[in-house]
């Protein structure tokens, strides 16, 4: 049997200013829509599902994020994930320039949890929290090709 990874979604609390996050880190929008009606209702398994979504994609074509704000029903807010909590972790992007990246970040008030590391001479990474509390890492490889 084939498999293919489509995208990863993520609820938001607020579109635009998630959108704009992921769009200055580089990522490209390539889709918006509000969706509702029977057939989200089943998708989803929620009754009266009205969200609003936005598709982002990593340059290479090959990443893809699926962003949607609920409209109804109302979304719950949640404490945001841990790096140690059971469930989705985080959304892990490589990066030509962790500094550069990390200054986009902060112009949308995300630091880093702790600080950058060094995975012996392979890469330099953090976590940092996004929009909506989202656990976001980005890595830069030291050695490239």
């Amino acid at each position: 049997m084939a498999i293919k990874l489509e995208n990863v979604g993520i609820a938001v609390r607020d579109l635009e200013a998630t959108i704009a996050f992921f769009t200055d880190l580089g990522l490209t929008v390539v889709g918006r829509d509000t969706v509702s009606g029977e057939w989200a209702d089943t998708a989803v398994g929620l009754d009266g599902n009205h969200a609003k979504i936005a598709m982002l994609q990593t340059p290479d074509g090959q990443g893809q994020l699926e962003l949607f704000e609920y409209i109804h029903p109302k979304a719950i807010e949640t404490n945001p994930t841990r790096p140690n909590d059971i469930g989705m972790h985080r959304v892990a992007f490589s990066v030509d320039d962790i500094d550069e990246s990390l200054e986009i970040a902060a112009k949308h008030g995300c630091t880093p949890l702790r600080g950058v590391a060094t995975y012996g001479d392979v890469y330099k990474l953090t976590y940092l929290r996004g929009p909506s509390g989202i656990l976001v890492m980005l890595a830069e490889k030291l050695k490239k090709d």
